[in-house]
């Protein structure tokens, strides 16, 4: 998985009902885009992701997913 600053992290619900999360990523702090990332929500809240199977990223507006 690669990602800049300013992309999008979606992490899929993993059960029926559960809505995605999505965070912004502020910070990356692996090399050449690799996690980790420093990444924050809508609500403000931040912290340390290293996205899984479950999780794309979403390059700049109205990019397609990468995984």
């Amino acid at each position: 998985m690669h990602a800049n600053k300013g992309d999008r992290v979606r992490q899929h619900g993993r059960v029926v009902g559960q809505h995605d999360k999505v965070a912004e990523i502020v910070e990356v702090m692996g090399q050449g885009g690799e996690p980790p990332y420093r990444v924050r929500y809508d609500d403000g809240h931040e912290c340390i992701l290293s996205p899984g199977p479950d999780s794309t990223v979403e390059h700049g507006r109205g990019a397609t997913p990468a995984h």
